[in-house]
């Protein structure tokens, strides 16, 4: 039998692995919650007045932009015929415009944990110096405002080299596929050495074949430390940069579904950012003033508490929404065409078949 079955199982990382950093008291392997940010340096700006739009208004919808736009939505269902398209009388048009307001704030998280790599040479800097504090590294880049990223930075002054704990400085650990012996019962024999009462011709008797996992050694390199036999030890702090987004849409009584609107654009009316937002007080409709009075509130009160609120913008959109009643075969229909792209929702479609895919 092969020597790797003399080593000694895997193990956890010891919990005196890792060192005791001054301002890292609560930094665990694995992660440890996000860090309180510093008290915000900037101090908040006055109100601004959002510029005033040249046009409230959106055009009426056409009866062949109606048209068009239902057609395109029934060439798109496999299962929709196309008579109500081409058979249809529209009887009606009516406006539904609503409002959307929505809010993002973009923030800046940080949190911390040991980590541990393969040593290559890297110098053990332990000490050797006072780590900074997890809010002022410097991050080697920001992201452009309202996008999303995340980045991992190691902490100067608290690498260490430590023996690795999974192969106990080895480099080598057994193989797994056949437990350190090099070599695996045969597959063809089962490991009998005998087929149908005549010698195995695939392991020439043996009942054992080459594990081709480790080339029949019986050891594999160490994956914790890739063979070097010594782990480097560190802090490292994650910075993720997240874009929090929230809408409210004013309900309308025409009947579509507030859902149907999350994917389609409308009429910008307003935008404004600034580093804290006041609420949009005033607004024409009572609705837009109360949603962003409440999600201001709560974003900055939300996301402060773990986090540093870098930017926020407000953004007020006139959805276009048209419902069309049409007649099919003597009886009344509905579909909608709502958003700047004309998309169409039609349920209860009363022309739809079976689809049969093969």
């Amino acid at each position: 039998m092969n020597g790797a079955a003399v080593y000694p199982p895997p193990t956890a990382p010891a919990a005196n692995m890792f060192g005791n950093v001054p301002g890292y008291e609560g930094t665990l392997a694995g992660g440890g919650g996000f860090l309180p940010p510093p008290m915000p340096m900037e101090p908040v700006a006055p109100p601004q007045p959002g510029p005033a739009p040249a046009d409230w208004s959106i055009p009426a919808l056409s009866e062949d932009v109606a048209r068009e736009a239902f057609k395109s939505f029934v060439s798109s269902n496999c299962c929709y015929s196309n008579g109500p398209v081409n058979d249809g009388v529209i009887t009606s048009m009516e406006p539904c415009n609503t409002y959307r307001y929505r809010l993002e704030t973009f923030t800046e998280s940080r949190s911390t944990e040991w980590a541990q790599k393969p040593h290559e040479g890297e110098p053990a800097d332990f000490y050797t110096q006072t780590a900074p504090r997890p809010w002022e590294i410097q991050a080697t880049m920001t992201p452009s405002l309202f996008t999303n990223h995340t980045e991992e930075i190691r902490v100067p002054y608290t690498s260490s080299i430590k023996e690795c704990h999974s192969c106990h400085s080895k480099g080598m650990m057994p193989c797994k596929e056949c437990h350190g012996d090099g070599f695996k019962p045969c597959w063809v024999c089962n490991g009998s050495g005998m087929k149908t009462d005549e010698h195995c011709s695939r392991c020439n008797a043996t009942g054992k074949d080459r594990c081709t996992m480790c080339d029949a050694k019986g050891t594999k390199k160490c994956e914790t430390c890739n063979g070097k036999g010594q782990l480097l030890t560190y802090i490292k702090v994650k910075v993720e940069w997240t874009n929090h987004v929230e809408d409210h849409v004013v309900a309308q009584n025409c009947g579509l579904k507030i859902d149907d609107l999350c994917s389609v654009s409308g009429k910008e009316l307003f935008k404004n950012n600034q580093y804290l937002l006041y609420p949009l007080l005033g607004f024409p409709h009572p609705a837009i003033s109360e949603a962003s009075e409440r999600l201001v509130r709560d974003h900055q009160s939300k996301y402060t508490q773990t986090s540093r609120i870098l930017q926020q913008r407000q953004t007020v959109e006139l959805i276009p929404i048209t419902k069309v009643n049409y007649k099919w075969k003597g009886d009344s229909h509905v579909y909608f065409v709502y958003g700047k792209e004309n998309q169409v929702s039609a349920d209860n479609y009363p022309a739809t078949c079976c689809c049969v895919i093969l």
